[in-house]
């Protein structure tokens, strides 16, 4: 991606270097983070209901270990969160300028808060294990760098838009709670029985996945960021995290009834639509019949 003279978001809060309270368990045994990507990988979804808020400003460049030392970072480490600071507010330029463009009201920017290991959240305890992922409870989106390492080294996926990707869907969590889509879904989940409330986990992250993919869309037209190749690593990403294709590399075979995210040719062909249309009255992914997703 070209990024070069891009701003970076404001809103972003830097809690690298510092673990703070207990962490929620983690998923050991065969299958390591594989097994955890299956469960959370780009969720947002199921963590996103409780309601509190996050505090705790660090600074930007570095920040304060729990024993009060002060943590530096890589090179590597380094160029990451600018880059995530700059497509974070690339979303903000995209979304602000559709939310006027679809008489949608004012979009309300999401923060983003970069940790290391575990953090508070407003809904409760998060660890980097559980990849990033978006709070509905303090409208934030959470995510540990170093999951950018696991993604290449666990699945292939790798490419600074493949990373953007990631941070383009969680955001499409936020759309989804301005639009009121989130609470109405979570609402409908906890009605219902498990493999229902797994299909409309489904919808939700497709309808995520179509959402990055608008962005793309419409940040490739605002400031011609998209590079030969770019849009190869985006829909190879999506396709390494369907979630048969994470069960079938976890365990060596898949159990529809239990897919959260969606099968990876879905998860393709949302991001993809996204993509070549950045239309976002095309992104309902609740109406269809669930075999037609």
């Amino acid at each position: 991606m070209k990024l070069d003279g891009r701003r970076e978001s404001s809103n972003v809060e830097d809690r690298r270097g510092r673990s703070t309270g207990k962490t929620i368990a983690g998923v050991g045994g065969i299958g390591g983070i594989i097994m955890i990507l299956l469960m959370t990988f780009l969720g947002g979804g199921d963590f996103g209901d409780a309601l509190q808020q996050v505090g705790s400003q660090m600074t930007e460049q570095q920040t304060t270990g729990d024993d009060g030392q002060q943590v530096e970072f890589t090179e590597e480490e380094q160029e990451l969160a600018e880059f995530s600071k700059k497509i974070l507010a690339g979303t903000e330029d995209v979304w602000s300028q559709l939310f006027k463009q679809y008489g949608l009201g004012e979009y309300q920017e999401p923060k983003m808060v970069l940790y290391t290991g575990s953090t508070s959240t407003g809904c409760g305890q998060g660890q980097a294990q559980m990849g990033p992922f978006y709070c509905s409870g303090d409208q934030t989106v959470y995510i540990d760098l170093s999951f950018f390492s696991n993604m290449r080294q666990q699945l292939g996926a790798d490419g600074d838009f493949a990373y953007a990707y990631v941070i383009a869907h969680e955001v499409g969590h936020h759309v989804q709670y301005l639009l009121g889509t989130l609470n109405q879904a979570h609402n409908q989940m906890a009605r219902t029985d498990k493999t229902t409330a797994n299909e409309i986990s489904v919808r939700l992250e497709l309808q995520a996945d179509f959402y990055a993919g608008v962005w793309a869309h419409h940040d490739n037209k605002l400031f011609g960021s998209l590079e030969d190749g770019d849009i190869e690593e985006a829909l190879n990403c999506a396709q390494k995290i369907g979630d048969d294709y994470l069960q079938k590399k976890a365990q060596g075979y898949d159990v529809p009834e239990s897919f959260t995210h969606g099968k990876s040719s879905q998860r393709h062909r949302w991001l993809k639509l996204g993509l070549s249309t950045g239309d976002v009255s095309r992104g309902d992914t609740f109406s269809p019949s669930y075999s037609a997703l």
